[in-house]
């Protein structure tokens, strides 16, 4: 399968579930919704499950979002993303407008719609792990895809990262397993206060039953993870007669975009990459003693 068409496929879903999610907080069931938008109750099925061929004009795009009384957000996210779909290009990137950049958008109904996620942070704690203290230092960083200079869309950014937070101790919640590196908990974010905080936050979140956090140290040495950076893998919940109902996909960002992999033997190379990983870390006991080592030598500063 082609890249444009991987990621039209995916393009697509997240709009399907996009539209679902508005329908239903519209109160229409999708007989209610056909009938009112006069459209077969077979098309709006197409759409709500992201079928491929699917014409999206942006007059009966705009009377499905009236319809549903969707935001303004919601609007100019689904209107951008199903223009996508007739442009024929690499959607996710460069879409940096204002506000959080849409491909970071479709990261979040992703990340909302998994079973399972693993991520590698070289860096920086996890966004799922982050205190409000310590994402308001690292959205104050030029080079990302926030405006230094905007407070507001700062502040905007840091209340989304706080609310997705949520999605750990909902109901089936996915499995979240998290390896990050040593210097995520020696590099100094702001205050020694704003990191003995976090610290505590990353081990009181390990004690969610679907949370593991795992450090690598180093003396681990060489890893796999050196030559990739950071990268998040979703997986997904399987039907009724276990069949994917959608593959994993490998997530990787950088200041202006974003690349989403699911082809089969590129979800396979991070797996791999992943299992090197898990096998020179420090185990969830040993890791949590580091990281609460690191954070009373934090309190003592």
């Amino acid at each position: 399968m082609s890249q444009a068409v991987t990621g039209s496929t995916m393009l697509r879903r997240q709009i399907g579930r996009k539209f679902e999610s508005l329908r239903k907080a519209a109160g229409l069931t999708m007989e209610q919704a056909a009938d009112r938008l006069d459209r077969a109750r077979a098309t709006l099925h197409r759409i709500e499950n992201g079928a491929e061929h699917v014409r999206f004009r942006q007059a009966d795009v705009q009377q499905m979002l009236d319809l549903y009384g969707a935001s303004a957000e919601d609007s100019e996210l689904l209107l951008a993303l199903t223009a996508a779909t007739r442009e024929n290009k690499n959607w996710w990137h460069d879409y940096v407008g204002s506000g959080l950049p849409r491909w970071f958008q479709l990261y979040i109904g992703l990340e909302a719609a998994a079973s399972g996620i693993r991520q590698y942070e070289a860096e920086l704690v996890p966004g799922l792990l982050q205190t409000r203290a310590y994402a308001e230092q690292v959205f104050k960083m030029p080079g990302g895809s926030i405006n230094v200079g905007d407070t507001d869309e700062q502040q905007r950014a840091v209340q989304l990262r706080v609310e997705r937070q949520a999605l750990l101790t909902r109901f089936s919640a996915p499995q979240l397993s998290v390896i990050i590196n040593e210097a995520v908990l020696r590099r100094p974010v702001g205050s020694a206060t704003i990191m003995a905080e976090q610290l505590h936050q990353i081990l009181k979140a390990a004690e969610l039953p679907n949370v593991t956090v795992q450090v690598l140290t180093f003396s681990a040495g060489l890893h796999a993870g050196a030559m990739t950076g950071a990268f998040s893998i979703l997986e997904f919940p399987r039907d009724s007669s276990g069949k994917e109902v959608e593959p994993p996909v490998a997530y990787l960002e950088a200041a202006t975009g974003a690349i989403y992999l699911d082809k089969p033997h590129e979800t396979a190379a991070y797996n791999t990459i992943w299992a090197d990983m898990t096998g020179r870390a420090l185990n969830e006991s040993r890791s949590k003693s580091l990281i609460q080592q690191v954070a009373e030598e934090y309190s003592r500063a």
